[in-house]
C-alpha cells in the first residue's frame, strides 16, 4: 500500500486578515475620534473667545476631554459665567456627552447642583435628583434646547434675597423653531410642578402650605432677527424687525389662587421693558392683591383699588376676566397702574 500524502500546513490567512481588518477599522476609528475631540476643543476655546470678546466673563478651572471609543465626553470643573448685567451662572461640575456618530446632539449635566446669581437679589443654590438640558439641531434657528430638573430645592445665599420657590418636583423649557411651513418662528414653552413657596414671601402668603404651578406656552416671531454679540443686542435686533411673542396659553396657580392666561400679544420697548397685553382670568384675585398690599408689593391704596376692580368683574363666582397692559413702562390691570412693567434687559 502506498504511504498516505502528508498533510498539508493549514492556511492562516482566514484567520489573520479578520484580525488585520479590524486593527485598520481601530485605527481609523481613533484617528476619526481624535479629530472630533481636536473640533471639539477648537470649538470650545472659540465659543469662550466670542463670548468674553462680547463682554461675557467665562472660565473654568480644568476641562478634560474623553470618552474613547464612542463617546465625546467634556467635563469641566469650576465653570462660571457672567453677563454685563450681573446675571451669572456657576457649576462645581458641569459633565457634557454627545455620542461620535451624533456629534451634534449633546447632553449636558449638573451632577452636583449650581449656583445662579441675581443682580439684585443675589446668590441661588439649587441642587436636584436630576439636573440636565440638552442642544441639538445647531442649523436650525433656533436650536433644540431643553431644560430639565425634578426634585429641585432652591436655598439663597445667607444675606441674599430670598428666592419665590424653595423647591418644585419638577422644572422644563423648551425651545423649537417652527416647521418651515410655519414661517420665521419659534415656541417656547416653560413649567414648574408643585413647587413650594417661600413661607416669608408673596407667594407664600398667598399659596400657604398648598403647591405652586406655573405654565406657559408662546410662540415668537421674528426670529431669524434674533441674534446678536449680547443678550441686549439680540433683543434690540429682533425687536426692530417687528419680532412679538404670541401667548397660546399659561398660568400660575398658587392655593387657591390662580392667574390665567388666555391670550396675549407681548414685545419690548425702548426702555427694555415689557409691552403688549394679556387677557387673564383670575381666581381669588382680591384675596391676593390684598395680600400684595400687605407685604408692601404694591401700595396699599392701589391695590385696594385693583381688588375693587377685581370684584367688579367676578362673574358670579370668583374667576374674573380682566386685561394686563404693559405700556409705557408701567403694569396696569383695567385702569389701575399696579407697578413698573418688567424689564427684559
Amino acid at each position: 500500500m502506498p504511504d498516505p500524502s502528508a498533510p498539508r500546513k493549514p492556511r492562516r490567512l482566514g484567520i489573520v486578515i479578520p484580525f488585520g481588518l479590524l486593527l485598520i477599522f481601530m485605527a481609523g476609528w481613533s484617528v476619526v475620534w481624535l479629530r472630533a475631540r481636536a473640533e471639539v476643543v477648537r470649538r470650545l476655546d472659540a465659543g469662550q473667545a466670542a463670548l468674553q470678546q462680547a463682554g461675557y466673563d467665562i472660565s473654568w478651572r480644568e476641562r478634560e476631554v474623553g470618552g474613547y471609543p464612542f463617546r465625546l465626553d467634556v467635563t469641566l470643573t469650576d465653570a462660571h459665567v457672567r453677563d454685563r448685567s450681573g446675571w451669572a451662572l456657576e457649576a462645581p461640575t458641569v459633565e457634557a456627552e454627545a455620542f461620535l456618530h451624533a456629534p451634534t446632539h449633546w447632553i449636558v449635566a449638573a451632577p452636583t447642583g449650581l449656583t445662579f446669581v441675581r443682580p439684585v437679589g443675589g446668590p441661588v443654590r439649587v441642587t436636584g435628583r436630576l439636573i440636565r438640558m440638552s442642544l441639538s439641531h445647531f442649523q436650525n434657528w433656533p436650536p433644540n434646547l431643553s431644560f430639565e430638573g425634578t426634585g429641585l430645592q432652591f436655598a439663597a445665599a445667607p444675606g441674599a434675597t430670598p428666592f419665590g420657590l424653595s423647591a418644585a418636583d419638577r422644572v422644563e423649557f423648551h425651545l423649537r423653531q417652527a416647521p418651515a411651513a410655519v414661517g420665521d418662528e419659534g415656541g417656547a414653552w416653560l413649567s414648574v410642578t408643585n413647587g413650594k413657596a417661600q413661607l416669608t414671601g408673596l407667594l407664600g402668603r398667598i399659596a400657604g402650605d398648598k403647591p405652586i404651578s406655573v405654565a406657559w406656552d408662546g410662540r415668537l416671531s421674528k426670529m431669524s432677527a434674533f441674534r446678536g454679540r449680547s443678550w441686549v443686542q439680540a433683543v434690540r435686533n429682533w425687536t426692530a424687525a417687528g419680532g412679538r411673542m404670541s401667548v397660546k396659553s399659561g398660568g400660575l396657580t398658587a392655593g387657591d389662587a390662580l392667574i390665567g392666561v388666555n391670550s396675549g400679544d407681548l414685545g419690548v420697548d425702548r426702555e427694555g421693558r415689557l409691552a403688549g397685553v394679556l387677557d387673564v382670568s383670575l381666581r381669588q384675585a382680591p384675596r391676593a392683591l390684598g395680600e400684595m398690599g400687605a407685604s408692601g408689593t404694591l401700595p396699599p391704596d392701589r391695590a385696594e383699588a385693583a381688588a375693587e376692580v377685581a370684584r367688579a368683574r367676578e362673574a358670579g363666582g370668583d374667576l374674573a376676566h380682566a386685561t394686563l397692559n404693559f405700556e409705557a413702562g408701567r403694569t396696569t390691570l383695567g385702569p389701575v397702574a399696579l407697578s413698573a412693567a418688567p424689564k427684559v434687559y
